[in-house]
């Protein structure tokens, strides 16, 4: 079975989501890709994953959540770029609890990985 990093899955995830909220911070984020993993390179981890776990519960929901996370932030620039700033900035609370349940998934997972 190909071993799977689950650290370096957070890392990955820690880092996208510091560079999005960083570039929302600074107004800056027009060019950033957020949807369909584009920029988001813990999709390919995500592949990892469901190739050693043959999808389980616990993998689709961490799937869920990596794209409820994803959607959230697409819904921040779509507000922001519509003017409705104060709306966007409503939803960062939401998207940080979607941050956290994504990296408590992935600890999870990495029980469910462990050789026993």
């Amino acid at each position: 079975m190909t071993r799977i990093d689950i650290d370096g899955a957070i890392r990955l995830h820690n880092h996208w989501r510091r560079q999005f909220i960083n570039a929302f911070a600074g107004g800056n984020y027009a060019d950033m890709p957020l949807s369909e993993h584009r920029g988001c390179t813990l999709a390919s981890t995500l592949k990892d994953i469901a190739d050693a776990v043959i999808e389980t519960a616990d993998y689709q929901q961490l799937v869920a959540i990596h794209d409820h996370f994803h959607a959230l932030a697409n819904d921040i620039v779509e507000l922001s770029n519509n003017g409705l700033g104060d709306a966007a900035d409503l939803l960062l609370p939401e998207l940080n609890e979607a941050s956290h349940q994504l990296v408590g998934q992935l600890d999870k997972l990495r029980t469910a990985l462990t050789p026993k």
